[in-house]
């Protein structure tokens, strides 16, 4: 069975998340913040030699990185569930968006809060790649494949919620990505997970 080992408010709600989708069954084991620091325990920083969230274990077998967690996940347990097959026409446009949110945004939501001229270019990168994603959901789009739920929605939710409560972002200029805010919020896997993984934890769906 999967252990998923969970740090309260960080990116491994993705796994909890997506082992709910799944139906999977796993064992999850939480681990809370310094109260003063923020960081994670010394226990959970002990887990891999990354020291970061989130962390599995699958037998002797223990995956840090939460893409590659979900990579892992849906090949070895989901039977390839949630993603795109690479003849559906929307293949490519499930990529760049399942890429998108650790590989472009969250770097420049977390380089947009430092000083300076670097910061400034962050912020206008982040406000790009949010007037993008509007206007995917503006032409009618359900999802980032288009009207199918994947992996790829999981990625990108968490820069889009529980990581603004540290990193602060408007989504108010964004009427379409609230929207899609609110599809994530009605899933009961999305409730279950963060109901589990941070029973606590107001969400930030507006």
């Amino acid at each position: 069975m999967l252990t998923v080992h969970h740090l309260g408010i960080s990116q491994s709600d993705r796994i909890v998340w997506l082992c709910e989708e799944l139906g999977l069954p796993y064992e999850l084991v939480r681990y809370e913040r310094d109260p003063v620091t923020r960081l994670a325990p010394a226990e959970y920083k002990a887990l891999h030699p990354s020291g970061t969230a989130p962390v599995i274990a699958d037998g002797d077998l223990v995956l840090a990185e939460s893409g590659a967690i979900i990579d892992y996940v849906v090949a070895r347990h989901g039977e390839g569930r949630l993603t795109i097959r690479p003849d559906d026409p929307a293949f490519a446009r499930f990529l760049y968006w399942y890429h998108f949110a650790n590989g472009s945004l969250m770097p420049a939501m977390m380089m947009a809060m430092a000083e300076g001229p670097a910061a400034q270019s962050m912020r206008a990168r982040v406000g790009r790649g949010l007037a993008a994603l509007d206007a995917h959901f503006a032409e009618g789009h359900s999802w980032l494949a288009g009207n199918a739920f994947t992996i790829a929605d999981i990625m990108i939710a968490f820069p889009l919620t529980t990581m603004r409560l540290f990193v602060p972002v408007d989504l108010a200029p964004y009427p379409h990505i609230l929207a899609y805010l609110q599809r994530i919020g009605g899933r009961a896997a999305f409730r279950r997970a963060m109901t589990k993984g941070d029973p606590d934890l107001e969400l930030k769906l507006t």
